[in-house]
């Protein structure tokens, strides 16, 4: 078996081949390389699928800061390989639709670098043992969809979109970050199986409930959950291979395998329910209650997937109730609700994938994606029509279609929320199934929507694009999907057995498991769940057709009241507000910043040392100043003060090399010969070029003005003094810190070096040296890249 930690980086360097790769495939569509890169890692994985399934688990590290303890540490349980196959799986398929959907014309070498980059970042995300891996990963998963959102940056909605979910995703990742450093500092470990094998011993730490706060705000945020969601509709931007890779099974899913990850550690704490549950079923309710007003389809299904991803999250959140309750009964209906989460995950990405693919073939051959400029389409895409009727019914939870089993499963979970007995109201437990019912009309409705408004009804023909089936190979992918829809709801033993048990034991470590070897079944007679799926049916198509009627509820939510407005307006006063601060102290003086500077430095180094008690020194057994100190200190005093009256530049040079020459001496009277002669040699040099420089300059005129005293610069000039000299004294006496001296003791075996000295100033310089050649390459490669650019496209304005 291939180590997943490097199946990881397979991605990465795939990407960085394609530069050179692509020159020598002119005639190969690239995509034909690039599809390799899934397959093999798709394959890789196979064989942990068995091991997995029988209770194996692999750990493989590698090495990155261990003085930090910092690994890449990649852990293989049931949920990372269920993650992994889909992320590949699904990543084959949209590889193939894009060698079909992208012209050579686009640039592909950095569509297809891109999306190995995402790849990568997401198997990185999802195979990570350790926190900090986890966090550098997701971040890199922001970085890549930002990327590939705004892949069509001559678009100004693609490079609106793009931008909504970075800033969105990496500041809900920022706090993610402090939420993991946070529960570093509780359990004292970055590893998240440590950390649960040991998850009694901290429940009770003050930061822990700020802790899981700060981490669900990351999950929900990378989730598309409410009210964070705004970003995945204006992120439907991207060309659709993207919108089917990242929004089906890749990127928002993220965020619920983080919450099912990390499950364990934080279910204990009922507060972990409330709110996982909570804004999975808020985000259900409004996300399918937004997508039925929709006229993009490509929004439609955007607002859908938003809604999707809120069932799946409500679900985890009430299988998190399987750690609070101690009956037996309840544990099983509650690790149940888990399972279904899992196993509607799965359901999700194929039926997403599907329809995202089909409307992407919509819009490529009949070029628009407008529902009121759709319709007739099953006699003109009779393939297509079948593949979206499977992709929406099985969204809609209708059989033969495997979104039947898991919407089933969905149900159950909510009509037994209550068996918790948790809720101090009645009524409070009766809501869990009736919005989830609620909202599930809406999914029926939409999936109507999806169905007869662009494949029903009149035939809109544009005179310019006759609408007619795509080549096979682009409709290959969303078939392959179609029938894992149908047979995964005639055959789910295989998948459950092998896939979904095996992860749903991830979330549920140490708790017995054994009802679900139980065969999926499609019908368990007439009881609430099947009235449910009836009353949906009925009351969907009633709805369905007085759908005209129905749109007048949305004009009680206008518009300009929404999270995008409020996005929106936030952030164009954050820009006015920073363009008003940068105004009021980017003045254009420069004795403005340097009294910026000298300010931070008084108050900085005085805050610190006063804060710390560092300021502790005497001068008893310090040497005498003799008279020829005196004299060169008077000499640098008067120096000093002459060039602020200077009347002419050659006068300020003179002055100023006296100050330098000086120094030189007082090095010589403290025996550092090697100082004073470097002292002499780079004031000899610059004194000569100031005069050699100067010289081409025009003539300095002095205007004659009032000399006022002024206080603040008095003040501020008399600090910096201050704080120089205590700094000074402070060091030469203090001991804040542990003295460096016993690495001088063996400098010679350390550095090679019997000066210390020279040791450190070449071994730091050597160091120093080499980043400044890397800002150098890069900076080169810009430059490189902005020389041979061509072509380039007009932005919208």
């Amino acid at each position: 078996m291939l180590p997943v930690n490097l199946a990881i980086f397979i991605p990465f360097i795939a990407a960085i081949c394609i530069p050179f790769m692509y020159r020598r495939m002119s005639r190969l569509h690239l995509g034909w390389f690039v599809i390799a890169i899934p397959a093999i890692v798709f394959i890789s994985l196979l064989p942990y699928i068995k091991p997995v399934a029988n209770g194996e688990t692999f750990t493989y590290i590698m090495n990155w800061i261990p003085s930090f303890d910092i690994h890449l540490l990649t852990y293989v349980d049931g949920l990372s390989v269920l993650f992994g196959l889909l992320i590949t799986g699904i990543g084959i398929l949209v590889t193939l639709y894009s060698i079909y959907y992208l012209s050579k014309e686009e640039s592909l070498p950095h569509f297809y670098i891109y999306l190995l980059l995402f790849m990568g970042s997401m198997l990185g995300v999802v195979f990570s043992d350790h926190l900090i891996g986890l966090y550098v990963f997701w971040e890199l998963t922001s970085i890549s969809s930002f990327l590939l959102i705004a892949f069509w940056y001559h678009r100004k909605g693609s490079r609106y979109g793009a931008k909504k979910s970075l800033l969105i995703t990496i500041t809900g990742g920022f706090a993610m970050l402090i939420g993991f450093i946070m529960l570093h500092t509780i359990t004292d470990s970055y590893s998240i199986r440590e950390i649960i094998s040991d998850v009694g011993t901290y429940t009770d730490h003050a930061l822990f409930i700020p802790t899981m706060i700060l981490i669900l705000l990351g999950a929900f945020s990378k989730s598309a959950q409410f009210p964070f969601h705004i970003w995945l509709p204006d992120a439907m931007e991207a060309p659709t291979p993207v919108s089917a890779y990242l929004h089906s099974a890749t990127m928002v899913k993220a965020g619920i395998y983080l919450v099912a990850r990390l499950t364990p550690i934080f279910a204990s704490e009922i507060l972990w329910f409330y709110l996982v549950s909570g804004i999975g079923l808020l985000t259900l309710l409004w996300g399918s209650f937004t997508a039925i007003r929709q006229t993009d389809l490509k929004a439609l299904l955007a607002y859908s997937t938003v809604s999707q991803l809120g069932l799946i999250m409500s679900l985890i959140g009430v299988g998190s109730l399987a750690y609070y309750v101690t009956d037996s009964t309840a544990v099983t209906l509650f690790t149940q609700a888990g399972f279904a989460a899992v196993f509607h995950l799965v359901n999700h990405s194929t039926f997403k994938g599907a329809l995202f693919m089909v409307i992407g073939i919509v819009d490529f051959q009949v070029g628009t994606r407008d529902i009121r400029r759709l319709g007739g389409l099953v006699s003109l895409m009779p393939i297509s029509f079948t593949i979206a009727l499977i992709g929406s019914f099985s969204m809609a939870g209708l059989p033969p279609f495997n979104g039947f089993l898991s919407k089933e499963m969905f149900f159950s979970a909510m009509l037994h929320v209550q068996e918790a007995n948790i809720f101090t109201s009645e009524a409070l437990p009766v809501l869990f199934p009736v919005i989830a019912w609620v909202a599930s009309l809406f999914t029926f409705i939409y999936c109507l929507i999806i169905v007869f408004k662009t494949f029903f009804g009149k035939i809109h023909v544009d005179e310019e694009r006759i609408a007619s089936e795509p080549k096979i190979g682009m409709l290959v992918s969303p078939a392959i999907l179609a029938m894992a829809i149908v047979g995964i709801f005639f055959f789910p033993s295989g998948l459950q057995q092998n896939i979904l048990v095996p992860a749903a034991s991830s979330i549920y470590p140490g708790i017995d498991l054994s009802h679900l070897a139980t065969p999926i079944s499609w019908w368990h007679g007439w009881n609430t769940e099947i009235f449910m799926t009836l009353g949906l049916i009925v009351c969907g198509t009633l709805l369905y057709l007085g759908l005209k009627y129905f749109m007048n509820v949305y004009k009680l939510f206008p518009t300009h009241w929404s999270f995008d407005t409020l996005y929106n307006s936030g952030l164009d006063r954050l820009e006015k507000s920073a363009a008003t601060v940068t105004n009021t102290y980017m003045t254009g003086y420069l004795r403005d910043y340097f009294r910026y500077i000298f300010i931070f430095l008084i108050v900085v180094t005085l805050g610190v040392f006063f804060y710390t008690g560092a300021f502790s020194f005497t001068l008893e057994n310090d040497s005498p100043i003799h008279a020829f100190e005196w004299i060169l200190t008077t000499v640098m005093i008067i120096a000093a003060i002459m060039i602020l009256f200077a009347k002419s530049r050659l006068s300020a040079i003179l002055f100023n090399g006296l100050l330098g020459f000086s120094i030189a001496m007082f090095f010589v009277l403290f025996r550092a010969p090697d100082l004073a002669l470097t002292q002499l040699v780079i004031e000899t040099v610059t004194t000569a070029l100031f005069l050699l420089c100067f010289y081409f300059l025009p003539a300095w005129v002095g205007k004659e003005t009032d000399r006022k005293l002024n206080i603040p610069n008095l003040i501020i000039s008399l600090g910096v003094g201050a704080t120089v000299v205590l700094t000074a004294l402070s060091v030469h006496n203090g001991k804040l810190v542990d003295s460096i001296s016993s690495f001088f003791e063996n400098a010679d075996e350390l550095a090679g070096g019997q000066n210390i000295v020279n040791s450190i100033l070449a071994d730091f310089r050597a160091f120093d040296t080499m980043l400044e050649v890397v800002v150098l390459f890069i900076a080169g490669i810009g430059v490189y890249t902005l020389v041979k650019l061509k072509g380039k496209k007009e932005v919208d304005k």
